[in-house]
């Protein structure tokens, strides 16, 4: 795989605060790549960093294998993005919207070029429509338009899913998977949707309080015949012993927010449950956790999700 976006020990500090914290990830060529994490993670932060928005106070960013610091035009102009709100000209159409942003870009658009966009992205009908009578998903996917004009091999979108309806939010998903699938383009894309990010993410990271958690491949942290394992008893610290020196022990395992974490093949559960019983622990509960959502709350140890404003302060 070819890695369009290396980032190595990453941090940023405000006054009082890390918003980011020794955070390295890679997002390879063709990646639907998921950026999660809770309210105040720093995703957004993150995201305005590989834009050159605001500088890191530690660590390197490299985009197509070139340092950002040195070619920022270069990397920027195969580079499109979507934080935010959209910033869009109210008094002019969808169409002129994109024609302006295409001649920022250096490029002198045809009309069935920008049309072409704007039918991508479901605002054909709207094309001669003032943005000023949008509401705020069409001016999302507009925006998303926009970020598309210059035809980038790179995408960046900070939830682009905002002010969507149902049938909004599923154009959007299948027009994320068909720029991967179909056109090659490498995207990167936060969201608070995690049921929606488990259908087209194909790798993903999850950061809590700036750090990163956990990173890999979709199909393998949530494939269905693995489970995360999550475990109570009465005595934690005694049945986290036996799983350690047990045959059990060549699988992860720890203690987290109370609870006994292990990852295995589900149809060991029976087994494992058996021998953690025969072995005198007192079983409170065994909860088998594969969803996005479940391994989400699970692994950043947060009673609930925080919503759509993510990281609005950073």
């Amino acid at each position: 795989m070819t890695p369009v976006i290396e980032v190595e020990h990453l941090s940023k500090r405000f006054p009082g605060f890390t918003a980011v914290d020794d955070l390295s990830f890679t997002v390879n060529q063709g990646d639907v790549y998921g950026f999660l994490g809770q309210n105040g993670a720093g995703k957004s932060t993150t995201i305005r960093m590989l834009l050159t928005l605001i500088a890191p106070s530690a660590g390197h960013i490299k985009i197509f294998g070139k340092d950002i610091n040195e070619n920022r035009n270069e990397i920027l102009g195969q580079t499109g993005a979507v934080i935010e709100r959209p910033d869009l000209y109210k008094y002019l159409s969808a169409r002129e919207n994109l024609a302006v942003f295409a001649r920022l870009s250096g490029i002198r658009p045809s009309t069935s070029m920008l049309m072409k966009k704007l039918d991508q992205v479901g605002l054909a009908d709207r094309a001669m429509s003032k943005v000023k009578t949008f509401s705020q998903g069409m001016k999302q996917r507009l925006g998303i338009a926009v970020a598309l004009v210059h035809d980038p091999a790179l995408i960046i979108l900070d939830e682009p899913t905002n002010g969507l309806d149902p049938q909004g939010i599923a154009d959007m998903r299948n027009l994320i998977i068909s720029l991967s699938r179909d056109q090659g383009k490498t995207v990167l894309v936060s969201s608070h949707l995690l049921s929606e990010m488990e259908q087209m993410a194909t790798r993903m990271i999850i950061i809590d309080k700036g750090k990163k958690i956990v990173e890999g491949e979709m199909k393998e942290l949530l494939d269905p015949s693995h489970v995360l394992l999550e475990i109570k008893t009465i005595d934690q610290e005694a049945s986290l012993d036996w799983i350690r020196s047990s045959s059990w022990s060549v699988q992860p395992v720890k203690l987290h927010n109370g609870s006994i974490q292990i990852r295995m093949d589900r149809k060991d559960i029976s087994s494992f449950s058996r021998e953690l019983m025969n072995a005198g622990a007192d079983i409170i509960s065994i909860n088998p956790k594969n969803s996005l959502e479940e391994y989400f709350l699970t692994i950043t140890g947060r009673d609930q999700y925080a919503g759509a404003d993510q990281d609005r302060a950073f």
